[in-house]
């Protein structure tokens, strides 16, 4: 049994390449092998967000506070909330951030493939985040 203790662990700024805005990420858990998840609480201030990205073997979001976005090429832009969760496909390309107005922290969970756990992509402009209807007008259905 390995516990790690609340506040052991360092964040660091999410890299500039991978993100719009500030974002802090704080790892959490990487199992040893042959395990390969590997957990992170990242926190998204108003108006950042993520490049869009895949993940080999699929990620989960655990929405834990504020409001935040996101997307799947091709797909509309949904608001999430605490409580929600969130599921990407293998492979399939999505962005996720803070809305404008409110900062949002997730929990990201992803498997390591071939020494890889996602596979970065073009930054979601600030002309397309901006065309983005406010949250309230933002469909939750």
């Amino acid at each position: 049994m390995d516990i790690k203790r609340s506040g052991s662990r360092s964040s660091s700024e999410g890299p500039t390449e991978w993100f719009n805005g500030t974002v802090r990420i704080e790892p959490l858990f990487r199992a040893s092998a042959p395990g390969r998840v590997q957990g992170a609480s990242v926190t998204f201030e108003p108006g950042a967000r993520s490049a869009w990205h895949t993940h080999p073997l699929g990620q989960t979001l655990f929405v834990m506070a504020g409001r935040g976005l996101v997307q799947s090429w091709g797909g509309p832009v949904e608001e999430i909330h605490p409580g929600d969760v969130v599921s990407c496909s293998p492979g399939e390309k999505h962005w996720h951030g803070a809305t404008p107005t409110s900062a949002m922290t997730h929990i990201a969970v992803q498997e390591e493939l071939d020494g890889k756990v996602v596979h970065w992509m073009e930054k979601v402009s600030d002309e397309l985040y901006r065309r983005i209807p406010s949250a309230r007008e933002v469909d939750r259905s």
